[in-house]
């Protein structure tokens, strides 16, 4: 573990080759898991806001499952996490004529529709972040679903850090992640020299 300003981010992030495979995969981290994607404070804000720009975007469904519990809920932890339908399924995933899987919040934020792309935790994957009194855990979440990106990933020789720079840096800011770079080429020249 290493620790960059109040963050404890897990040596993984820096070890693990990973880009995700949309092609392969067609977006199952959206429609996979026991619960919703993971909320920080004021993101349910921000997904009730934009929420009439994707309502049409929505199987009927999801928008029952909204106007009967909302966009979100608290989890078996206690978690706030976006509502979910079928007991999987993001409601806010939309599907293609070839079953491929995208968030509504994403097609509209690159229509140019809103200035939210989507939960910083959707965004981040496969960092998941637990948040302490005194730190933030940055780790890597292993999940047999994202087999095809580990391939991609040992292809393309993309580290999880360097293939969610933009997730990274809209969650923790650039100094954050320039001082992550630091530790990435300190801990590459440490291997090179055993």
């Amino acid at each position: 573990m290493i620790q960059i300003g109040d963050k404890i981010v897990s040596q993984d992030i820096f070890d693990v080759l990973f880009a995700c495979d949309y092609a392969a995969c067609k977006g199952a981290c959206c429609v996979e898991g026991d619960s919703g994607a993971p909320l920080d404070p004021g993101e349910a804000d921000q997904l009730r806001k934009y929420l009439p720009l994707v309502e049409h975007l929505l199987s009927p469904q999801a928008k029952a499952i909204i106007a009967e519990q909302g966009v979100s809920y608290f989890d078996e932890d206690g978690d706030e996490v976006t509502s979910i339908v079928h007991g999987k399924d993001c409601v806010f995933t939309t599907y293609d004529e070839h079953g491929n899987c995208r968030c509504a919040y994403e097609m509209i934020y690159y229509e140019g529709k809103s200035d939210f792309i989507k939960p910083i935790s959707c965004q981040l994957y496969p960092i998941r972040l637990t948040r302490y009194k005194d730190f933030t855990a940055v780790n890597y979440h292993k999940w047999s679903i994202c087999k095809c990106a580990l391939k991609r990933g040992k292809q393309l020789q993309l580290p999880v850090y360097k293939f969610l720079e933009g997730p990274l840096t809209r969650a923790f800011g650039e100094e954050w992640y320039a001082q992550l770079e630091d530790v990435a080429r300190l801990l590459q020249e440490e291997q090179l020299e055993t």
